[in-house]
């Protein structure tokens, strides 16, 4: 017995994603061997378009876990609410945990994003990195953050 072939061209996959949920998610392994290392990371394509919030970027995290957070902005969009950009705050995750959606500089950034930038066929739609803080509550750009954590989740996004 021959099993089908599920093997779907990639746009296909991201073009499904959009028609189901409305936006996709594009995880990309870590590069430990580039230099400087490249953490795991996702990010989410058609945000704009669903729920006019620009696409978020998250390091550091499982696919899963990304899909996650990115689910639960689409969500709070979709609820009314106005999440601020490139500002501390307190609400959106769980235990009243602190983040940030920072800006990212796509001029500078654009080469982690190569399928968004395919999806929108070269129209430069607004990113974010959704900075999340480590389990004593520091956030990345803080002193007390913790150490190894740094390359998993490095700071992209412009903020304060």
């Amino acid at each position: 017995m021959d099993l089908p072939d599920f093997h779907i061209p990639h746009a296909e996959k991201i073009e499904w994603m959009i028609e189901t949920n409305g936006w996709a998610l594009e995880p990309v392994a870590a590069q430990p061997e580039s230099d400087p290392p490249v953490p795991g990371y996702a990010y989410s394509i058609g945000l704009p378009d669903a729920v006019s919030f620009p696409d978020v970027a998250v390091f550091g995290l499982t696919p899963v876990a990304a899909n996650g957070l990115v689910t639960l902005v689409a969500d709070a969009c979709r609820g009314g609410t106005e999440i601020p950009l490139g500002v501390e705050l307190v609400g959106l995750l769980d235990n009243d945990l602190r983040c940030v959606f920072a800006p990212i500089d796509l001029g500078e950034w654009g080469a982690f994003f190569t399928t968004a930038t395919a999806w929108y066929r070269g129209d430069v739609r607004p990113m974010v990195q959704l900075l999340y803080p480590d389990r004593n509550g520091f956030m990345p750009y803080e002193a007390g953050y913790e150490q190894r954590l740094r390359l998993a989740q490095p700071v992209i996004g412009t903020f304060g």
